[in-house]
């Protein structure tokens, strides 16, 4: 099997890109899918010489089951160990942070304060964060909102304890709504990887694992941050090579 035909088994390579992470992608002011995944996946694109279809989703959690189920081709993600049952997935090129938020009169004021009994906390259904939370809170309750963009809505609605997302995410519905606030630092790092089908050739998986080193090497990944005004999330490092 040619290389091609591992990555584009129609013919064309199929992108999943996840429009609920705004670190990730978004929209032009034409309504077009931008950002830096969208940038990673035609630059893709153009070294297999293929032709590239957008597969669009408004989550992670579908834009996970499409790369899962072959419905896409390759698809960026937050590495996660449950994602990595069906996707193989390179390196992360991006490291972005999880926060959490709570209104302006919450008692809480540290992120080891949150798992506790009677604290119910809002994430975005199939998110990174959904999945992490999910193994590390002991005490508290999930509470899984539709999307990501939807998880502080829910939050104020429901009159919850606790939204958990991404920072950015997070910023921009503080200066969007009155009276919330972030707690201090982080509960966990996201580190944003592609990935493609686990049943794909090893060959392919090698080459994507390739590509994105290439990326971050030669700074196309911290230029497309910049293009696309991305602030708070940084490259993540170079890959460490067995024996290096």
């Amino acid at each position: 099997m040619s290389l091609l035909a591992a990555f584009c088994p129609t013919g064309r390579l199929r992108a999943s890109i996840n429009l609920g992470n705004p670190i990730l992608a978004g929209r032009d002011t034409a309504g077009a899918p931008c950002g830096v995944s969208v940038d990673l996946a035609r630059a893709l694109a153009a070294q297999l010489g293929a032709e590239l279809d957008l597969v669009v989703f408004d989550s992670a959690g579908k834009s996970v089951e499409a790369v899962a189920n072959e419905q896409a081709d390759v698809g960026f993600f937050a590495v996660d160990p449950k994602r990595g049952e069906a996707i193989a997935f390179t390196k992360p090129y991006v490291l972005i942070e999880g926060s959490y938020l709570v209104r302006e009169d919450s008692p809480l004021r540290d992120n080891a304060e949150v798992d506790a009994p009677g604290h119910d906390v809002v994430v975005g259904l199939g998110s990174a964060y959904d999945l992490y939370l999910t193994r590390e809170l002991k005490r508290a309750t999930i509470v899984r909102a539709p999307t990501s963009p939807a998880v502080v809505d829910t939050f104020i609605s429901g009159d919850h304890a606790v939204a958990a997302g991404v920072r950015q995410q997070l910023e921009a519905d503080v200066r969007r709504v009155a009276g919330l606030r972030l707690l201090p630092g982080r509960f966990m790092t996201i580190g944003q990887a592609m990935g493609l089908p686990k049943g794909r050739p090893a060959e392919a998986a090698a080459y994507l694992s390739a590509f994105v080193e290439a990326r971050k090497a030669d700074g196309f990944v911290a230029e497309a941050l910049r293009r696309h005004g991305i602030d708070g999330a940084s490259v993540a490092p170079p890959a460490v090579t067995p024996g290096g």
